[in-house]
């Protein structure tokens, strides 16, 4: 007889391939400011991209209680209905209202991936846990990585004109909306519908790819566990809890995990540096197209997102072989790594040769993808599964407000609405800033670790002899 867990994650892997399976999406620039759309470069960059992350922000919190309340698998269906959405406008849509209502749909799609992450652990054992994220993790890169790649032979190969690319990715999306209606409906959830064993809420972990086993955190101040008066209140609350104990809750857990000075380190770190990410790997087509016009020279954009997702997937899973004392040199790396994507971002400004932009291009993803799995595992190593989603959920929001506010100001055309070179000078001060706010970190740690020891030997070097 098979095991229980294969049919939930067979269907969970086929859904997250297809939907991540977008062969138009390395051209979805050259696609809007072409022929098909004819959108000016103002259109696409000032006014319509801008709406995802607007609507991304608005509907992530909501998303996620509703996720929770409804139990993942009819926010799964939503999502994939969606996405259905998102791409079938970009079949018909012409004008730039109904391409920011199409951004909107993005935005609700992209939302409520936390269903899909969240889905797995509600219906396997525990045991089960590491094998099957590690399973749904790496279709979504290889759905990603297949239809970048196909995406970019389609085009450069048999010429096949960029509509039929979104074509294909709505029909991609269409097979991916079967799956999620045959996947069982989990009896719990993490708040709402809380029925978990006492094992799992005295200390269960979240799960961990594959990529993400790096060693166990050293420093004693990274660990966050629940007091047995904590463990006995949320066994007595949360077996129906209403939506206000819910919030308290969540509230409890927020002033506790981010009294934990290791974890709001990470954290700072995970909310900073995704919102410079998705501004640049939003953006970088963009500038790629004010580099090379596709309309005049053959672009490589579907092979570059396919290298730079295979690369990052790689150094996820080298860093798993490293034996760092993250406790002691994570800030170091922060800062250095960080220095790292600055540079690759400063490069890919102001090089403005194609070749050096889409190299730097891959390096700043796969070194991004390098430490956000390293990050991860930092947060989640010692968090129950509960306070995890709750974790990762802030910092996706606190990431979301500060690129909304960095949109805003820099982008959209009602605010500065500068040009794309200026703004991927900005993109480049910013992560060099992120690196000096985690120099001064490391700095600040090292002085606090050797103090002590200094204060130590005091004693013994101001003690007067007895008589």
């Amino acid at each position: 007889m098979s095991e229980p867990w294969l049919y939930p994650t067979v269907l969970l892997c086929i859904y997250g391939f297809f939907c991540s399976h977008r062969p138009l999406e390395p051209f979805l620039t050259p696609f809007l400011m072409g022929p098909d759309k004819n959108l000016t470069e103002t259109e696409v960059v000032s006014e319509i991209y801008p709406f995802w992350t607007y609507s991304y922000l608005v509907l992530l919190f909501p998303v996620f209680l509703a996720t929770d309340y409804l139990r993942y698998k009819p926010v799964l269906i939503v999502q994939a209905a969606s996405f259905i959405v998102t791409y079938a406008l970009l079949v018909k849509a012409q004008s730039v209202r109904t391409m920011q209502l199409l951004e909107f749909f993005f935005g609700l799609a992209t939302a409520t991936e936390v269903a899909y992450y969240s889905y797995i652990y509600s219906v396997v054992e525990p045991s089960h846990y590491q094998r099957v994220t590690g399973f749904c993790r790496s279709v979504t890169l290889l759905g990603s990585a297949i239809g970048s790649l196909i995406g970019q032979i389609l085009v450069s190969v048999a010429q096949v004109p960029l509509f039929y690319l979104s074509i294909i990715t709505l029909v991609s999306s269409c097979i991916a909306f079967v799956a999620p209606w045959f996947l069982p409906m989990p009896s719990k959830s993490l708040f709402f519908h809380h029925r978990e064993s006492s094992s799992q809420d005295e200390g269960a972990l979240e799960p961990i790819t594959g990529s993400q086993l790096i060693e166990k955190p050293d420093d004693p101040e990274s660990k966050i566990q629940l007091s047995a008066d904590e463990r006995t209140t949320l066994k007595d609350n949360t077996s129906s809890s209403g939506l206000l104990e819910v919030l308290k809750m969540l509230w409890s857990d927020f002033l506790e995990c981010y009294s934990c000075s290791t974890l709001l380190a990470w954290s700072v770190w995970w909310a900073l540096s995704t919102c410079g990410y998705l501004q640049v790997i939003n953006y970088a087509q963009a500038l790629w197209e004010k580099i090379l016009p596709s309309s005049d020279f053959e672009i490589y954009n579907g092979y570059v997102e396919t290298i730079s997702t295979l690369l990052g997937a790689f150094a996820a899973f080298v860093v798993s072989f490293v034996k760092v004392s993250w406790a002691v040199w994570g800030e170091l790396a922060l800062c250095i790594f960080s220095v790292v994507i600055a540079v690759c971002v400063y490069l890919m400004d102001t090089i403005r040769n194609i070749w050096v932009c889409y190299t730097s291009y891959m390096l700043f993803r796969a070194t991004y993808m390098l430490l956000i799995t390293i990050a991860t595992y930092q947060i989640a190593a010692n968090l129950s599964m509960r306070r995890y989603a709750l974790v990762f959920g802030i910092n996706t929001f606190i990431a979301l407000l500060l690129q909304t506010i960095l949109t805003v100001i820099v982008v959209d055309s009602a605010g500065l609405g500068l040009d794309i070179f200026l703004q991927f000078l900005i993109y480049a001060s910013y992560f060099a800033v992120i690196a000096v706010i985690f120099l001064i970190a490391w700095l600040y740690k090292l002085y606090k670790r050797r103090r002590p020891e200094g204060q130590n030997e005091l004693p013994s070097t101001e003690t007067v002899p007895e008589a």
